[in-house]
């Protein structure tokens, strides 16, 4: 068993090393962290298919409890953006590409990162339907006596109005870009799909100083 673990160990470091050269942002030390948390994920899943990665559920899961996100369409988005070869299930090397973005992204990245989010049928257009769909189910529901899709409308063609740089009643990927890099907060302009300081700093104090600390008790 010692052998296997140790054997394992050196499957670990030596994919760390790869994926370190290969990905932004993280160390050599620090992906063999995420690799590990990723392991032990994926341990727990019931799924006898577990060599595919992290199935939906149990990244959602992730983005939930470790991230607070709470819209189930954003939810299913940020997954998809994950899972760049779209075989349903996140790989060791798409959820550390993901996270070197989410976590320590830089703002070009992140502003491609959302707006894939947001371009929900992949045309690299974000309609008039599509800012519709996503902030009405963005907004809180409140009960009114008006009709609240009216609200949305309205909001919509004025996000249009401040965005829409080239008049095409949708925004495409170099509007979205300037739109953001004029005003920073614009970038989640149609929902939550990056985690908010306090999370990141959960995240990474738990997965890169917790296995550091505890890994005295193995040897």
């Amino acid at each position: 068993m010692a052998e296997m673990s140790a054997m394992n160990r050196k499957l670990i470091q030596k994919l760390a090393e790869t994926l370190s050269k290969q990905v932004k942002h993280f160390n050599k030390t620090e992906a063999e962290c995420l690799i590990r948390l990723f392991n032990g994920i994926v341990g727990d899943q019931s799924d006898r298919r577990v060599g595919n990665g992290l199935d939906r559920g149990k990244f959602r899961n992730i983005l939930h409890n470790t991230f607070g996100m709470t819209d189930d369409m954003i939810m299913d988005r940020v997954f998809r953006a994950f899972d760049k070869d779209n075989d349903s299930y996140v790989s060791v090397k798409e959820w550390i590409e993901g996270l070197s973005v989410f976590l320590r992204g830089t703002l070009d990245e992140k502003i491609k990162y959302c707006f894939d989010v947001y371009d929900l049928n992949g045309d690299g257009y974000i309609s008039r339907e599509e800012m519709f769909h996503m902030l009405k189910n963005s907004l809180i529901k409140q009960p009114t006596e008006e009709d609240p899709d009216e609200g949305i409308k309205d909001l919509v063609e004025i996000t249009l109005k401040k965005m829409d740089y080239d008049h095409d009643s949708r925004l495409s990927y170099a509007d979205f870009e300037k739109a953001v890099k004029d005003e920073n907060l614009l970038l989640e302009a149609f929902g939550t799909c990056l985690p908010d300081a306090k999370s990141i700093l959960a995240f990474e104090n738990n997965a890169f100083l917790g296995p550091l600390e505890s890994s005295g008790h193995h040897y």
